[in-house]
């Protein structure tokens, strides 16, 4: 095959059309505030990758509790989106859409009129699908993003018209509900003054409580956490984000205590929409509905007892495409996301790892770590982070081998790490990235804006990897096996080997000057 006049074996360039084969898809949400138009390219394997993701605000749930139908205004917004949209899957390609339409288009009496119309634009069929339905797509995203597993948790999603729940324990789903209780409805039905006064939020508050009560009768629900998509939720991480003057490369995966959305809510009810528009993180497209979400995810997390809420940033429209790959073949209903080791072994092997150098330096690495635990108060998910650190910590090679350690910190920060937080996919990247070079300094600015408590656990746990690095230095697994003793001011590490390691002793030498600081003791090596 030629391409631009170069033979592909002649240069041994693979042939692109391989990479045809795969199939582009589209999911599109017409939701109460705004329509979502995403793209990915899906695989065999049942993986996608996302090429476009469009968001546009078109409000079709405005005045809809008080006219009963979509404003003219809002149907030609959503119009002139659609026309958009169908552009972009033209010229992408694409060759499956799941489209649908939620609570606006469900309750307006002018609805199925309107998504006629949309569908004739889109040269799509777009469906309007109940309730429920929603919430199904909701626990299809949840279920492929989040590992709950021996946890008692429910599934949230709220939108513009209306808030859907699913209960769960594990990867079991138990009830699908759906309330009309949306962002842009409840301003609308109850929050007219600006700033918002007490007595409107009391109705709104007693108005979501009892709505609460009566959809679950009789029923007493706690729950570990929640796991929340929509605006309302990602506006919500990114404000608490923005908070703790944190830094990382997206919210989802993200952990919001509800202490944090008391202070947030607090800080919200008390400005107007003026005000609320410069709150740091929050979208100025949201800030006039933000105070009713808030209130909602508030009283969630009362009424289920739950202490804190992650963050789904992908929520119905990934649930769309996951639908789509199953109706295409791509994927099975028996299908169940991976642990995060197989996450990280797949990252790993996408960037081309030693994998044999990367899991022994990862099972050296964990030994010595466990002889520490105790003396140090460290813990297990210190050791989850250090085995992923060390299976990737060579990932930077994938670019190139100088500054490797540098291409690795971003490489992995900006990986999709099934089974991490955004915080704990930045320590990894950054314990990855001192596994070579210098140790962190001043000048470092990624590690000087950790919290101190952060800066400590990348110190040591890049300490311990560095070391464990060392005793690798062939590359070769020559150090069968280690036995590590902790002595108050010293660590003495046996090798057992079957050869000489005189190479990797001096390699672990060379590079324990990070564990030595951080954990105020010296290393020691002896073989046997």
């Amino acid at each position: 095959m030629v391409f631009y006049g170069y033979a592909f074996k002649q240069l041994n360039i693979p042939d692109i059309r391989g990479y045809m084969k795969k199939s582009r898809i589209a999911a599109i949400d017409i939701g109460s505030n705004s329509i979502r138009c995403i793209i990915a390219e899906a695989s065999k394997d049942g993986k996608f990758k996302i090429l476009d993701d469009e968001k546009a605000t078109v409000r079709l749930g405005e005045r809809l509790a008080m006219t009963g139908v979509i404003s003219e205004e809002a149907s030609n917004r959503a119009i002139e989106a659609i026309r958009r949209f169908q552009k972009l899957l033209y010229g992408l390609n694409v060759e499956a859409v799941e489209a649908v339409a939620t609570s606006a288009v469900r309750t307006a009496a002018n609805g199925k009129e309107l998504i006629a119309t949309l569908s004739k634009e889109l040269g799509h069929e777009i469906r309007i699908i109940s309730g429920e339905e929603e919430a199904e797509l909701t626990a299809a995203s949840s279920l492929a993003n989040f590992d709950m597993y021996g946890k008692r948790y429910a599934m949230i999603d709220i939108g513009g018209g209306s808030v859907e729940i699913v209960t769960a324990y594990g990867n079991h789903v138990e009830e699908y509900y759906s309330l009309d209780l949306g962002a842009v409805v409840m301003t609308d039905r109850f929050l007219k003054n600006d700033p918002i006064s007490e007595g409107e939020l009391r109705k709104l508050r007693g108005y979501i409580r009892g709505s609460l009560k009566n959809t679950f009768t009789g029923k007493k629900i706690s729950v570990d956490s929640l796991i929340g998509s929509g605006g309302t939720l990602t506006a919500l991480g990114c404000m608490a984000m923005q908070m703790r003057k944190e830094n990382y490369v997206s919210i989802h995966g993200s952990e919001v205590l509800h202490a944090e959305v008391v202070h947030l809510l607090a800080m919200l009810i008390h400005r107007d929409l003026k005000g609320r528009c410069s709150v740091p993180g929050l979208n100025q497209d949201r800030a006039d509905i933000i105070v009713a979400g808030v209130v909602m995810i508030d009283e969630l997390m009362r009424f289920f007892e739950a202490n804190r809420v992650l963050i789904n940033e992908r929520g119905i429209r990934e649930g769309l495409l996951i639908r789509a790959m199953k109706r295409l073949g791509l994927t099975t209903e028996a299908s169940t996301p991976p642990s995060w080791r197989d996450a990280i072994i797949e990252f790993a092997l996408s960037c081309h790892v030693d994998v044999q150098h990367a899991t022994h330096v990862a099972g050296t690495a964990l030994t010595i770590f466990d002889a520490l635990v105790l003396p140090f108060s460290l813990k297990p998910i210190e050791r989850k982070l250090l085995e992923a650190a060390a299976i990737l910590h060579d990932s930077g090679y994938f670019i190139s081998y100088n500054s490797h350690h540098k291409h690795s910190y971003h490489l992995i920060r900006h990986a999709d790490l099934f089974g991490f937080s955004p915080r704990e996919r930045e320590l990894i990247a950054q314990i990855a990235r001192y596994h070579r070079k210098s140790i962190p300094k001043r000048k470092h600015i990624a590690f000087q804006s950790l919290k101190e408590k952060d800066q400590v656990t990348v110190a040591r746990l890049g300490g311990i990897l560095r070391l464990a690095d060392g005793l690798d230095r062939r590359r070769n697994g020559l150090v069968q096996s280690t036995d590590c003793q902790f002595g108050g001011t010293t660590v003495t590490i046996n090798l057992v080997a079957a050869e000489d390691v005189s190479v990797e002793i001096f390699g672990a030498n060379a590079k324990k000057d990070l564990f030595e600081k951080t954990f105020g003791c010296v290393a020691v090596f002896t073989t046997s």
